[in-house]
């Protein structure tokens, strides 16, 4: 299934009613968990429309900043932000999920909330800098694989105003938009105030060139020694809503992951333009 799933965008104030803390991303979660009969099954949880941003904290020389979402039948997410003199950073990401949600868990074994902390793997931004990275990244830990992509983030922001100044995460190339907008994506808005800005790309100078058929990949998974999942095939992507865009998965630029169960297994390919698919 091509990943489709809602955006947020949270609008921190302070006292005086000014923006303080900024962020709007993409993200889902690839969760691996127990069942009553023993074995062990793969679920997709994703954001719901409504997302609420209760507890999230502005910060200050002294205290942390936190962003802080809710989300569906009990979930939650939130990272929290330091700065010194010059920076900030993310340093803590806890996600918990509850297993009594039966549509994402309909047969867990163990119920009620599970909670995953994970190191943050932000670099040091300068202050008065909003931090922007378009391409997808995943942090794994405790059966737990969270996926985020499209992510603009300020913390402690200045005068109320969000910074015009970028700092790229590596991943991205320094000058350029990303290659696949995120034209495929729902929008969620959780107590929003300020009027949202979007980055074009240059209108291109010569027409596009037909998109010819894919290319063939073959990727596969192995558990220990053992090839689990074999999948030989030619991607393409026709993502249809203002107008149609082609897009063809290149096997030379495309990673494979996931997992294998008794009873299921997940495939993702990550093509590092943005450009993520699960099987």
């Amino acid at each position: 299934g091509f990943f489709q799933c809602y955006a947020v965008e949270v609008d921190v104030k302070d006292a005086s009613n000014a923006t303080c803390l900024y962020a709007k991303w993409m993200m889902k979660f690839l969760i691996k968990y127990e069942t009553n009969s023993s074995d062990y099954k793969n679920t997709t949880l994703n954001l719901s429309s409504s997302v609420t941003h209760n507890g999230s904290v502005c910060g200050s020389d002294t205290q942390a900043a936190l962003l802080a979402v809710q989300f569906g039948e009990g979930h939650s997410w939130s990272v929290n932000f330091t700065k010194t003199n010059e920076t900030y950073q993310g340093n803590f990401i806890t996600f918990t999920y509850n297993t009594n949600d039966t549509a994402v868990f309909p047969d867990a074994k163990r119920k009620g909330p599970v909670t995953v902390v994970v190191k943050d793997t932000m670099r040091p931004v300068q202050l008065n800098n909003v931090f922007v990275c378009h391409n997808t990244d995943f942090l794994e830990a405790e059966n737990v694989t969270q996926i985020f992509w499209n992510v603009t983030v300020q913390a402690f922001v200045q005068n109320g105003t969000i910074a015009k100044k970028e700092s790229r995460c590596s991943a991205d190339t320094p000058t350029s938009a990303p290659t696949v907008p995120p034209t495929t994506a729902n929008v969620t808005t959780a107590n929003v105030t300020t009027a949202s800005t979007t980055t074009l790309s240059p209108a291109p100078t010569t027409a596009p060139k037909p998109v010819e058929n894919p290319d063939t990949g073959n990727y596969s998974l192995k558990s220990g020694n053992t090839t689990c999942f074999l999948a030989t095939v030619g991607l393409q992507l026709n993502v249809s809503q203002d107008k149609p865009v082609l897009i063809n998965i290149n096997p030379k630029t495309t990673t494979a992951d996931g997992t294998c169960g008794n009873t299921t297994a997940t495939l993702k390919l990550n093509d590092g333009n943005s450009t993520l698919i699960g099987f």
